[in-house]
């Protein structure tokens, strides 16, 4: 146990213990001489059978078994597993499964950071692994592998059938999803990479007309009746003072909107972002209706509802509109990403500290981390196609095309990378180039500094190849964090 006390201590005391416990434990592994620190020899300590004794005023005091991981602090036990997920290729893949489910088997009474780190840890190890048939010389077990392999789960089915979406973590619908693997069936003189990016190009189109599709909506006229109503409920959102009036005006959009083509231009005539806070969170939560398409009726709600209010935040956001969105963003991550993060950071003046905070409560709370990460790539990439977002033609003026990286910008990307999220080889080497365009801009921002340092702390085994250029934009800095950034990039 001793040899494991400064370990410990950076997982208490540490601002970045993943890195810092990363690096112990391989500097522990050089030093000579015999030696019992191990990566199978921690799990063994971590998972140890240890006695608590559980007392309750309900009833009387008895002992429980537990491993020894769970007696240390939330705070602790919540690093423990992060640093795991961080560094999971050292450690055996079904000893870390086995840890991560029987934490999780606390179920309620489990700490929240605890299991959502002990959930992370499990998203990457749990893995299905076919390659064991390889020494199988029957072709029809294996074709039958291949089939059930490449088909959803019965438990899926059903909700496949009701809704365009895969997954709700998962950032394609099911007919991208059935495009990629199609392409992914290469035949014996068929390149690979060549069939990939074929396929990768098809899907991107697929949503860019998916998108066009629905922005172009707002070009149709209504007819006057229609506008007459549209009219009324207008004048009947501003003047709403309570939460019963809210449902019933919900429900009367939803209707007006239902099944037609033209909810984008009736919302935009409407205006239900110049409802107050409280009442915005009302329709949000009382708009949605069955199972729409993710490009459809629930991105109209987010650009029409809550992205107007976000573009001109200048304060920080309310409890209840941030609460309101996170939960949205949540349910419906696609609808998120094209009618709400996408145009949220393509503003046209760059964004703010109070639009960093409530990106950064959305990408944490309410996206996968393979959805994130896919984000970031097609965010930092020099397509303009792929940055095709949702909006009212009446914000568009408040949105661009090509990101304007402010301070907060390079602060959102480093609260994003100390979310843990694996970002790609491209879209690490892009990072490094709009830091390098950035630095003289930023030379004396310390949020610009602490995005150096933790750039070049997360990424470090990915930037070597960048280190000379990273080392000149860090050089045109002078903040607190210059020579620590510079230090760690002399190590790479």
């Amino acid at each position: 146990m001793e040899c494991w006390v400064p370990l410990f201590e950076i997982f208490l005391n540490s601002p970045c213990p993943e890195t810092q416990a990363s690096l112990w434990l391989q500097q522990s592994f050089n030093q000579p001489g015999p030696t019992t620190i191990s990566t199978s020899s921690f799990l063994s300590l971590l998972t140890k059978p240890t006695h608590i004794t559980i007392t309750d005023s309900s009833s009387p005091s008895h002992t429980k078994r537990v491993m020894w991981i769970q007696t240390l602090p939330n705070a602790v036990q919540a690093r423990v597993l992060s640093f795991l997920h961080y560094d999971c290729r050292r450690f055996c893949e079904s000893e870390l499964c086995q840890l991560a489910e029987t934490m999780l088997k606390e179920g309620e009474k489990l700490d929240f950071w605890v299991k959502r780190a002990a959930h992370q840890l499990l998203d990457v190890v749990s893995r299905s692994n076919y390659e064991w048939f390889s020494s199988l010389n029957l072709d029809s077990e294996e074709e039958q592998v291949e089939n059930e392999f490449r088909s959803l789960p019965d438990w899926l089915k059903d909700d496949v059938d009701e809704t365009d979406l895969m997954l709700p973590w998962l950032p394609i619908s099911q007919k991208q999803f059935n495009l990629a693997m199609q392409f992914s069936s290469c035949g014996e003189n068929d390149d690979p990479m060549i069939e990939f990016e074929e396929g990768k190009r098809e899907i991107v189109e697929q949503v860019i007309e998916e998108v066009d599709e629905v922005i172009k909506e707002v070009d149709e006229f209504l007819n006057p009746q229609v506008e007459e109503l549209v009219e009324r409920l207008k004048d009947r959102l501003l003047s709403l003072q309570s939460t019963s009036k809210a449902v019933e005006l919900a429900g009367e959009i939803r209707e007006l909107c239902k099944g037609g083509s033209q909810s984008l231009a009736i919302l935009g005539k409407i205006e239900p972002w110049r409802a107050d806070d409280e009442i915005t969170s009302v329709l949000v939560s009382n708009l949605l209706d069955g199972n729409e398409d993710e490009l459809g009726w629930r991105s109209h709600i987010l650009c029409s509802v809550i992205l107007p209010k976000l573009l001109v935040l200048k304060e920080p956001a309310s409890r209840v509109l941030l609460t309101a969105t996170i939960e949205y963003c949540k349910i419906h991550q696609r609808a998120a990403e094209y009618a709400l993060l996408l145009p949220l950071i393509l503003r046209t003046e760059g964004i703010n500290s109070p639009i960093c905070n409530v990106l950064t409560r959305i990408v944490t709370e309410s996206l996968h981390q393979g959805h994130v990460s896919a984000f970031c790539q097609k965010l930092l990439s020099n397509e303009d196609d792929l940055k095709k977002f949702i909006c009212l033609p009446c914000h568009q003026s408040l949105i661009g095309s090509k990101l304007v990286w402010t301070d907060s910008l390079f602060n959102l990307m480093q609260n994003i990378l100390n979310h843990n999220i694996h970002l790609t080889q491209d879209s690490i080497d892009r990072l490094v180039q709009h830091a390098w365009e950035s630095a003289d801009r930023f030379s004396k921002s310390l949020k610009f500094g602490n995005f150096l340092l933790c750039f070049v702390t997360k990424c470090a085994p990915m930037l070597k190849s960048q280190k000379s250029l990273l080392t000149e934009a860090t050089q045109h800095t002078n903040t607190l964090v210059t020579k620590s950034v510079l230090s760690k990039l002399s190590t790479l």
